[in-house]
């Protein structure tokens, strides 16, 4: 009966992040410098909540549920959902990392150590994403003309994602330190049935 009680808290719990995931992500905002395509959100909290408390699939709900959620209230330029995939990616790959730093080093320092491994593989792997990838995509539905990928990602998407990695990693830092003891309980009990 108590796994049974467990599952229906993870399923509600991992609703109530996905919605205040897509709630954040409605509240995107620029940064003066870079294209105005790529913007920063703090929806990719919410997820890492869920990762580290109840594991890495419910971080990967939350960014599934978050980004169609998004897709369906504000569509996609293109029709096809490409930056709702890129975002998704994103936020995989930073939040995995973090996770499993965070799994094994319990503490502020080691969630910092995990935020700054998780900014680095998000960018360089968004980086290879989007010159293989993405901006690809983008191009051909779009129809955009020849552009120079290389001098997009090294001037745009690479600093960009850094700088909001370094952005979220103070949010978080700063959000964990007053609710590591709520995070901690919360991991305890979902994580124990595992």
């Amino acid at each position: 009966m108590r796994k049974q009680n467990l599952k229906l808290r993870s399923t509600v719990t991992i609703a109530m992040l996905s919605s205040i995931a897509f709630l954040l992500m409605m509240l995107d905002f620029p940064l003066p410098w870079f294209p105005v395509f790529l913007k920063i959100d703090f929806s990719d909290v919410p997820a890492l909540i869920a990762a580290i408390t109840m594991g890495p699939v419910a971080g990967i709900i939350v960014e599934l549920i978050k980004n169609i959620l998004d897709w369906l209230f504000k569509g996609a330029p293109t029709g096809v959902p490409v930056g709702h995939m890129a975002n998704f990616v994103t936020g995989i790959l930073f939040i995995l990392p973090t996770y499993y730093f965070y799994k094994k080093f319990k503490t502020i320092p080691g969630l910092a150590v995990g935020l700054a491994v998780g900014t680095f593989v998000m960018s360089i792997g968004m980086s290879i994403l989007n010159y293989f990838v993405f901006l690809p995509m983008y191009t051909y539905f779009l129809g955009w003309g020849s552009f120079d990928m290389y001098e997009t990602i090294v001037l745009g998407i690479l600093p960009f994602n850094i700088i909001k990695g370094i952005i979220i990693l103070t949010v978080a830092i700063l959000l964990f330190r007053t609710m590591k003891t709520w995070i901690d309980k919360q991991q305890s009990t979902y994580l124990s049935l595992k």
